[in-house]
């Protein structure tokens, strides 16, 4: 086939980068000798697939098709045009290079022919296109694709909301044993050809509900039955469509409206979003799972059904609705499976011990089935003594001290399993009930907590050692959302870990124990004081309470999207961390806390879907004794005199924050305001284009992450005064061009992560003067084609951490760098990520 022009592909978008693509080749294959066999057998597989490229964009402009797909492709075949580009650069002389790219030349015209399928599926995906039900299709398909890949390697997107792809189906962690027949009956009961659209799985709490739903979800043939639409959300404790609704908005990556009531919600996913939902995503039904539903939620529940007939809905409950006919008791665990579970959280190398086996039996019946207490128990139990075997037993046959019926015998043997922890762990423990029910709790705010409560060591080891062995214990979930965040922390000893990707979850009966313990002091002797608010419905105590001083040193505060921020007094003169959980687009900080003198930690967290402005900072400037401040999902509109006065402050992080014109808006000095101030964290915050000058006068900073800022595109050439600067953390800032010359006058410098910051195409000509830089990450850099010479000065250089492209790169300076070590991450060259 003769080679073909850009115009005789076409002019529109994919063709233009078509020809592009196929003329570099054209002239790279005549002037390179090294690379001709490689680039000839490349441009053979172009000219296959170049009526594919004309047939794709001819019928996505009669259908009047955004061009979503074409894009993908044209990213694709960019991908090659660079690659082309490189190997026309490489020397002779430089063999380790040579061999390289010929191998990326050949994997990547494998990849293209994987992408096309050139002799059978993409003759059938072109001819395919003709119909508009299969175009359909193909839309969904590339929806899921975005999901996959974007954000910052997980599994959801991010956007300027927030994240997409957040309904997706949770997977399922650890041993699972027992629930072969309830999938297979749940899922009967989900295709069954009837007209009943909710299935109710009840059971009391701590059985595997959510574990079965989860299980559900991805099994095989229910993908098969509702492909992609299947959507996972955990419902409030307070009936709300709305939530359910904004989450499925949030999920497609749609700016979420303000809905009025419920009805309005329905009335607008049915009217304005199903029906680009259904186009998206096939001629197949919807299935939401809607998990831990409590009572009073049904009528909405038919609500949702009557308006939207090609949905079904798995509901997984602690109660039984009688109006919904499909209806799957779950049962306990029988005595094998529950002998198995166990086996396996208090014996995990081979299920045997020394503990005589009627004690084990003993034991495994008092836990009645339940698999919440068989794995927490038996991990309390591992390795003890059978003495404290016996201990546990005994406290069992006392009598219960629950108000709950309900949840009376599971709450107390879960209790025992505190009696193994140490005092530590355990107080850590009852703290991670400051965060609200079925959300996931950030590891740095947990950090920030109990290193103001507790002292611990700057250093976030410690912190992170006491939520493993929580995790040990199965009674918190630790979850990271990306596979490499651990990598993060190459020297230990020398920086401070990486853990914004950390995260904990917790059952809600571990919670509701930890509550209950918090509780059993009187409120003016707590050292914990959760408080719960719906709506404006303070509790009576607080009313009566008045001036009366009470003593708590943690205080969380969670209120719902109903709360009107009319605050009743309070008075809280010991109080060291204060915990804020709120949902309202505008939040009014409580008037009581100009006089919490000794807080050390705020944390303030915003759970809903649009960010929450907050009222009242000017508050804060009569906190003196403040160290932390955590912001997340929140806009700060000025970074007022009150919050530069704060002399002890040392951390303040903005989690998802709009901070971008607090920041323009700072003229003040802020090194005389903030002379402690060594550390902040930057995360997702979108608005934030460019770097605030302001703060490059903050000479006492010896950390800074800007991670996950998307529209960061400079940084200001001030930032040479960060002259004690020891951390610095440019993650995954995708629109950022460069490092400014000046960071070679940060001598201080051990550790540099600009992995994932894809638009950079350089280094610092200057970086060679950070005589003191120890670790470099820089995965995910694609852009760069060579490193300045200057990197021959980096001395103390130990650890680089990037791509085999960018090994190659450090590898011609090996010979300058005696104790350097390369960490290569391979490259997976698949396309996967097209299904």
């Amino acid at each position: 086939m003769p080679s073909m022009t850009p115009a005789d592909v076409g002019g529109a978008f994919l063709g233009a980068v078509f020809g592009q693509v196929l003329k570099i080749v054209e002239e790279v294959t005549i002037k390179s000798i090294e690379f001709k066999p490689h680039l000839k057998r490349l441009q053979l597989t172009l000219n296959q697939i170049a009526p594919i490229i004309e047939d794709i964009e001819k019928l996505d402009r009669v259908l009047d098709r955004p061009p979503i797909e074409t894009k993908m492709l044209a990213d694709k075949l960019e991908e090659g045009k660079r690659l082309v580009q490189k190997c026309a650069k490489v020397r002779r002389w430089n063999l380790c290079a040579k061999t390289f790219y010929a191998n990326k030349l050949i994997a990547f015209d494998k990849s293209l022919e994987r992408l096309f399928n050139i002799d059978v599926t993409a003759q059938i995906s072109r001819d395919s296109r003709k119909i508009q039900e299969t175009v359909n299709v193909i839309d969904g398909r590339l929806e899921r694709i975005e999901t996959r890949v974007g954000g910052s390697g997980g599994v959801c997107k991010s956007n300027t909301n927030g994240f997409v792809g957040c309904c997706l189906v949770p997977k399922v962690g650890g041993f699972v044993v027992g629930f072969e027949e309830p999938v297979r009956e749940v899922k009967a009961l989900l295709m069954s050809g009837g007209e009943q659209q909710v299935v109710v799985v009840s059971a009391p709490g701590g059985c595997g509900k959510t574990t079965l739903a989860k299980m559900v979800g991805h099994d095989e043939e229910i993908k098969g039955m509702f492909k992609d639409n299947i959507f996972f959300v955990t419902a409030p404790k307070a009936p709300s469509l709305k939530v359910v609704i904004e989450s499925l908005f949030e999920h497609s990556g749609v700016q979420v409206p303000e809905f009025q009531t419920d009805e309005d919600a329905v009335y607008q996913l049915e009217r304005y979003q199903l029906e680009r939902m259904l186009k998206q995503i096939g001629p197949y039904h919807i299935l939401l799972v809607l998990d831990d539903v409590w009572s009073g939620w049904e009528s909405l529940i038919e609500d949702l059904t009557t308006q939207i007939p090609e949905i079904k809905i798995l509901v997984t409950s602690r109660f039984v609705f009688p109006r919904f006919e499909s209806t799957y008791k779950l049962k306990l665990l029988g005595d094998k499976d529950a002998m198995a579970l166990f086996r396996h959280s208090a014996f995990p190398k081979d299920g045997r011990s020394s503990i005589p086996d009627d004690l084990v039996d003993k034991i495994v019946r008092g836990c009645g089935g339940f698999p919440l207490v068989l794995e927490v128990v038996g991990r309390s139990l591992y390795g003890k003594p059978k003495e404290i075997w016996k201990r546990t037993l005994k406290q069992w046959s006392e009598k219960s001290i629950f108000s709950s019926e309900s949840n009376n015998e599971i709450l107390i043997r879960l209790q025992t399993s505190l009696n193994s922890l140490d005092e530590m762990s355990k107080e850590c423990y009852l703290d991670l009930a400051s965060f609200p029910e079925d959300r996931r709790i950030p590891a740095m705010a947990l950090i920030d907590m109990w290193v103001g409560l507790y002292n611990l060591d700057e250093d976030d080891e410690e912190a992170i050692a006491i939520l493993h062995e929580l995790s040990l214990r199965s009674l918190v979930d630790q979850v990271v959302t990306r596979k490499d965040a651990s990598d993060h922390r190459k020297d230990a000893s020398e920086i401070s870990g990486y853990y914004n990707e950390h995260f904990a979850t917790q059952h809600d009966l571990l919670r509701e124990l930890a509550i209950h313990q918090c509780s059993q002091e009187l409120i003016e002797n707590r050292k914990r004081l959760i408080i719960e608010i719906e709506g404006n419905d303070f509790p009576r105590w607080w009313i009566e309470q008045g001036q009366h001083s009470i003593c708590p040193r943690l205080v969380s505060i969670s209120t719902d999207e109903r709360f009107s921020s009319n605050w009743h007094d309070m008075h809280l003169p010991e109080a060291e961390v204060l915990v804020l959980n709120i949902q309202t687009r505008n939040y009014t900080l409580p008037q009581f806390m100009e006089k919490m003198d000794q807080l050390k930690v705020l944390i303030i967290s915003n759970y809903g879907f649009s960010s929450s402005e907050i009222q009242n900072i000017p508050l804060l400037g009569y906190l003196s004794s403040l160290k932390r401040i955590r912001l997340e999902h929140v806009f700060i509109s000025s970074i007022s005199d009150s919050i530069l006065k704060l002399r002890n402050l040392q951390k303040i992080s903005f989690i998802m924050c709009e901070i971008s014109e607090a920041f323009r808006k700072c003229t003040i000095q802020i090194p005389d305001m903030l002379p402690y101030l060594s550390e902040i964290v930057i995360d997702y915050c979108n608005d934030l284009v460019e770097f605030p000058a302001c703060l490059c006068e903050i000479r006492s900073l010896k950390e800074l992450s800007i991670t996950n800022c998307h529209e960061l595109v400079t940084i200001a050439e001030e930032f040479e005064k960060l002259e004690n600067l020891k951390v610095l953390r440019l993650h995954a800032c995708t629109k950022l061009l460069e490092v400014p010359e000046t960071i070679g006058s940060l001598k201080k410098l051990v550790f540099l992560d600009i992995a994932d910051c894809i638009s950079m195409s350089k280094l610092p000509g200057r970086i060679g003067d950070l005589c003191g830089l120890r670790n470099i990450h820089m995965r995910g850099c694609q852009g760069l084609s060579e490193l300045p010479l200057s990197v021959k000065g980096l001395e103390k250089l130990k650890n680089v951490t990037c791509d085999e492209e960018t090994g190659c790169l450090w590898q011609q300076f090996k010979d300058y760098l005696d104790d350097l070590e390369i960490h290569v991450h391979k490259e997976d060259v698949n396309l996967d990520w097209l299904y």
